[in-house]
């Protein structure tokens, strides 16, 4: 395996001691790390994104199916083993499997 050596300054790095302001120069990025408010204020506005897909902090995407409704519902554990050892989007499948169900019977 080949490895890229580090670019980092470990002596740098190493003589840091927690709370000493982080070195800064208004050409760095956008805010100075040292200003909490502005840190603070900088994240609050920042795009997160998750597995290269851009996601809000808070919010939801657009709706792509109707809305479910919410129901507690006791089930035997072989029923729950069996859907959870299909990976991930089990409880999707429950519901599929019920959907299916209906519409054999109709």
């Amino acid at each position: 395996m080949n490895r890229t050596p580090s670019e980092t300054d470990w002596e740098r790095v190493l003589a840091t001691k927690e709370g000493d302001p982080i070195p800064y120069d208004s050409g760095d990025g956008p805010y100075d790390p040292n200003d909490t408010q502005a840190a603070r204020a900088w994240l609050a506005q920042a795009d997160l994104v998750r597995h290269g897909k851009l996601v809000r902090r808070g919010k939801r995407g657009p709706q792509v199916a109707p809305t479910k409704t919410l129901v507690s519902l006791r089930l035997s554990p072989e029923v729950i083993d069996h859907f959870k050892a299909t990976g991930r989007g089990w409880q999707t499948l429950i519901d599929s499997t019920l959907l299916a169900s209906i519409r054999k019977r109709a």
